[in-house]
């Protein structure tokens, strides 16, 4: 399978709402048209008739489908063989075997249980798994527990835990990984500090709830200036000295550079994109 491609800020879009499938496309990066949770169950088959209906770039789509132990995943498969969209999200990803009829699809597994996260290695090796993400709340509901945030807007324990295990599962794979949605969405600067953090841990790309998130996680994911001609000082000098060598009073080795070469990469990726 291909891999995953897609620029740093992800939109949901309820795949009930086709009237907002052009402009969620416009204002991100990539758009998931979602069957799951954003959908009520009486709306699901309008839902998938939007779907068949639409011609959105498939390249730049992702179809959040409904758990694979569900009725609703049979229904929403069979929609989405009528269609050109091979990116698919599997909501509630638990196990490798719950992928088994989504071979023919690029898919984003969403881990988002508890199982879904102890499992997270052996579904990150499923090859036609091309990214991951985890989420927050339907995880800790899984544990019986009431909100994955502190009072303060900072996850719980439990909470980073789960969101490291799968970031290292994707990553040890050479799988992307997305970053849970902020729900807060008056929140910028939460936003910004966990987009922020998002890119600086090694996450591919942020979930958004809302367009107006979309610009505040690009920007958190866009270098700035100053980084990318850091970057490109930094790699310059390890040209001349070679090994390891001091720049601006610190020590650079191999894993230095490899940062300074993410953020150049990360640069005109944005370029690209834009």
């Amino acid at each position: 399978m291909a891999a995953f491609e897609m620029g740093p800020a992800i939109l949901f879009c309820p795949a009930d709402r086709p009237e907002r499938f052009g402009k969620a496309v416009a204002r991100s990066d990539a758009v998931i048209l979602d069957l799951e949770d954003a959908v009520a169950p009486k709306d699901r088959e309008s839902a998938r008739k939007a779907l068949m209906a639409s011609t959105l770039d498939p390249e730049k789509t992702i179809i959040r489908i409904n758990p694979a132990d569900t009725d609703d995943f049979s229904l929403d498969l069979h929609a989405l063989e009528q269609t050109d969209y091979r990116h698919v999200m599997l909501a509630k990803t638990e196990d490798p075997e719950s992928l088994a009829r989504l071979a023919n699809f690029s898919v984003i597994a969403l881990c988002e249980t508890a199982k879904g996260m102890v499992n997270a290695a052996s579904i990150a090796a499923v090859p036609h798994v091309v990214a991951l993400m985890w989420g927050a709340e339907d995880m800790i509901a899984s544990l019986g527990g009431m909100s994955s945030r502190r009072r303060d807007g900072m996850y719980r324990d439990v909470a980073l835990h789960a969101r490291s295990q799968v970031l290292l599962a994707a990553g040890a794979a050479g799988k992307a990984v997305l970053d849970s949605v902020y729900l807060d969405i008056g929140d910028v600067a939460g936003l910004k500090q966990e987009a922020n953090d998002a890119i600086a841990s090694g996450f591919t790309a942020k979930a958004a709830i809302h367009p107006t998130q979309v610009p505040i996680i690009r920007e958190a994911f866009m270098p700035t200036q100053a980084e990318v001609e850091r970057a490109q000082q930094m790699l310059s000098a390890a040209e001349q000295w070679g090994g390891v060598f001091t720049f601006e009073g610190r020590m650079v080795d191999e894993p230095v550079l490899r940062h300074a070469r993410r953020t150049l990469a990360r640069a005109a990726a944005s370029v690209h994109s834009g």
